[in-house]
């Protein structure tokens, strides 16, 4: 199945349409609305389904961005490609993100980030409780995917981690001695932006046409640099992911590129190699930066029909009844 960033250019992801007459053009219906996380914080969700919805949906979905992106804008794109495949596909804007409360890329401590997205997903998938469900992260996403996963342990029938921050590049940490400063910039000026190496954005998306395309977003980000405390916690995040993903059980699948300078694939093999799941899958694409949307249009055909059929595969073997009698 086409993904819809062949639509895309470099002004909308789009292209000559609005927004609704892009879902009414792919049947999906696309809802959106605010949930207030235990801290009273605004946090922006949505959803999309088949238009109109098939007698059966094939599974469930659920989204998280990386750090410097949002549910919406390209991210949308794979959300309605997923969508049109059968599936009820649903995200949220991390706090400090996209339309959500809280201040702008600063995320000191990945708790409450990971109970916000609990929060909703156990909403959702409480109205659909016979549909498999699938956590899909990319980047920081995908760290927090996994938080979920060892918090959750058998909730999930999968998990899709896309370029996941398993580990962080040496090529992208904070040079000496400031990385070994961390915890005492932290605590003095948590919120100091660090200039860890050139704009994120040049080293995340291959094609020039959409860096441009993600600068056309309103609530574009890709320009500011990871604030101190940030920084610190996500070296933190990586080492408890490499401490305790052995206890994940659940069928995962990794996609990362081979010359990702900001999540290490080293650590995506590293996870695969320690990950307890009898169903674990690694595909290291050759070339490949961090973001697969951002790669030549032929390279994110392939590696999203490599995610599609993964999670298609297991969704339908799950709702297959003489899967279940075999599973008792």
């Amino acid at each position: 199945m086409a993904h819809p960033i062949l639509e895309a250019n470099e002004n909308s992801p789009f292209g000559g349409l609005t927004r609704e007459e892009f879902h009414k053009k792919h049947h999906i219906l696309h809802q959106e609305c605010f949930m207030l996380n235990k801290k009273s914080m605004k946090i922006f969700t949505q959803s999309w389904q088949p238009d109109p919805s098939p007698g059966q949906l094939r599974g469930l979905v659920a989204m998280i961005h990386g750090y410097m992106d949002e549910s919406s804008w390209l991210n949308q794109l794979t959300a309605v490609g997923i969508a049109k495949a059968g599936f009820y596909v649903c995200a949220l804007d991390l706090p400090g993100h996209g339309y959500s409360d809280g201040p702008k890329n600063h995320i000191p401590d990945i708790q409450p980030v990971v109970e916000d997205c609990i929060q909703f997903f156990d909403s959702v998938r409480g109205n659909r409780p016979n549909l498999p469900a699938f956590l899909f992260g990319q980047s920081l996403g995908g760290a927090i995917a996994t938080l979920i996963c060892l918090k959750q342990k058998s909730e999930w029938s999968g998990l899709v981690l896309d370029g996941a921050m398993c580990g962080v590049s040496k090529k992208f940490k904070p040079i000496w001695p400031l990385e070994e400063l961390l915890p005492v910039a932290a605590f003095i000026a948590p919120t100091w932006q660090i200039a860890v190496t050139e704009c994120p954005l040049k080293k995340s998306h291959k094609e020039e046409w959409k860096r441009k395309l993600i600068k056309k977003n309103p609530n574009h980000l890709a320009n500011r640099k990871v604030t101190a405390a940030s920084a610190l916690e996500f070296l933190r995040v990586c080492d408890h992911i490499t401490r305790n993903c052995h206890g994940l059980e659940v069928p995962v699948l990794l996609v990362h590129g081979g010359e990702d300078k900001i999540c290490d694939p080293k650590s995506a093999s590293l996870f695969h190699d320690s990950v307890r799941s009898k169903d674990k899958t690694l595909k290291i694409f050759a070339g490949m930066w961090h973001m697969f949307l951002g790669e030549p249009n032929e390279t994110v055909e392939f590696v999203f029909g490599t995610i599609l059929s993964w999670i298609g595969e297991r969704a339908d073997k799950a709702t297959q009844p003489e899967a279940s009698l075999v599973e008792k």
